[in-house]
């Protein structure tokens, strides 16, 4: 089967348009970023880049397409419905399309308390095997074909204070996440796990406190090997870490539409592993680069 992994793609609203007090004070810490440090323009093209990631899926016979979070860049309204009519069909056929939200998807308590994410992405972020879950609808799995399972976890939470961007899966996911891979039909699949926070930085370190994946290490426990790929965004970088016997194959998609870095990852998998890992750019006739994926 093919795999398109893609993340972080910040759909962005006009925030000059919005009157000032309805944006809450957690956006207005935020439009710095968006005006002054350039966010707003890096992703000005950002539904433009999406309808060519969707061109891109029909052109290499993708099987499935996964979003591992950050559909939007505040988590206003307007951007969680501009993510989702840029990604139709795919937005609109879980059998087609697995999308998990990220912290910017989560990013005010009144975002995450009306369910958003979910008024938007609900049906693409629902699985099979209902008596895994432990958290909402996490973690909850996609089996494919014959071949792979899609695993979904939420790591995103609603931030304290702006900036606090760590991911935390917690005890209840991950007790899930054991279960289910002892799930006999898991047997002989590959299984692709979705997070949004990193495991491991570009240069296979952990990322910062503020910013990682809080419990990596528990993660990693359940997924030793080559049958294992943990598929992150939140890390605005393209890169690939091998599996190990102890650890599963990482990739982190970068941010797929930012301005001057658009890209994704596409990965094929048969007889019970990946066999081929590719970087693309979107439009481009040949891969960026590939993934060094072992013996």
């Amino acid at each position: 089967m093919r795999f398109l992994h893609c993340s972080d793609v910040h759909v962005t609203a006009n925030y000059a348009a919005i009157p000032f007090l309805r944006l809450g004070w957690r956006r207005w810490i935020a439009l710095g970023e968006l005006t002054w440090g350039g966010r707003a323009a890096a992703y000005a093209r950002a539904p433009e880049t999406l309808h060519q990631v969707v061109r891109d899926c029909e052109a290499h016979h993708v099987d499935h397409l996964l979003v591992t979070g950050d559909l939007t860049a505040y988590a206003l309204p307007n951007e969680f419905e501009g993510a989702h009519s840029a990604l139709k069909p795919y937005s609109e056929d879980p059998r087609r399309c697995t999308i998990i939200p990220g912290n910017h998807d989560t990013y005010t308590p009144g975002a995450h308390g009306s369910g958003r994410f979910a008024q938007w992405f609900g049906p693409v972020c629902q699985g099979e095997l209902p008596e895994y879950q432990r958290e909402g609808p996490f973690p909850f799995v996609k089996l494919l074909g014959d071949e792979v399972a899609v695993v979904g976890l939420l790591s995103a939470r609603v931030p304290p204070v702006p900036g606090a961007s760590w991911g935390h899966i917690g005890r209840r996911q991950l007790d899930g996440l054991a279960a289910l891979l002892a799930d006999a039909r898991l047997d002989g699949r590959v299984v692709l796990v979705m997070v949004h926070h990193a495991p491991l930085r570009k240069d296979g370190r952990p990322d910062k406190l503020h910013h990682g994946l809080v419990d990596a290490r528990a993660l990693f426990e359940l997924l030793p090997g080559e049958r294992f790929a943990v598929l992150h965004g939140h890390i605005h970088k393209r890169y690939h870490h091998p599996a190990t016997a102890d650890r599963p194959h990482v990739f982190g998609a970068g941010s797929s539409t930012q301005a001057g870095h658009e890209g994704y990852w596409l990965i094929d998998t048969a007889g019970g592993r990946i066999r081929e890992a590719t970087a693309w750019v979107p439009g481009a006739a040949q891969p960026a680069f590939r993934a060094q994926l072992g013996a």
